[in-house]
């Protein structure tokens, strides 16, 4: 006759404990990561708008080889084929491109492009970055030498 079985653990299984525990160090990592994910976030839609600047400045820079003047726009009615979306379609993209004339400047001598946070963006730090057509980059009403670096 054989002897029943006996399992030293007769439920197996996690205990409300264990899961507990789980859940707290999931907790944990995940709270010092998400800053982190949003810091990296900012960063890259900031490097998208220093991009979409650049491509806007040499469209800016042909366009003034030809009619010896830059052309000023605010959004995509006034754009015509130049960049005004930091990305490639509207929903997509966090800045807005605009251009217009430099402070105390005519479009046959200077101009400066903004880009806008937009698309429920908020950038806190850096706000509206800019590029003229003497090369300085900054943030909308400071001097190139006043920005954060993570602004220029």
């Amino acid at each position: 006759m054989s002897r029943p079985h006996h399992d030293p653990y007769p439920h197996r299984g996690f205990t409300l404990i264990e899961l507990m525990c789980v859940l707290c160090i999931i907790g944990m990592l995940a709270l010092f990561a998400y800053p982190s994910y949003q810091s990296h976030i900012r960063k890259a839609r900031r490097t998208e708008a220093r991009a979409a600047l650049m491509q806007a400045m040499q469209q800016q820079e042909r366009h003034f080889t030809q009619h010896n003047a830059y052309r000023a726009y605010g959004d995509a009615a006034t754009a015509g084929s130049f960049r005004w979306l930091s990305g490639d379609t509207e929903a997509g993209s966090a800045y807005r491109i605009s251009a217009g004339e430099c402070s105390g400047g005519t479009l046959q001598e200077c101009i400066v492009l903004s880009a806008t946070p937009a698309g429920g963006f908020i950038d806190a730090q850096c706000g509206t970055l800019t590029l003229n057509s003497r090369g300085e980059r900054t943030i909308a009403g400071l001097s190139p030498t006043a920005a954060p670096e993570a602004c220029r």
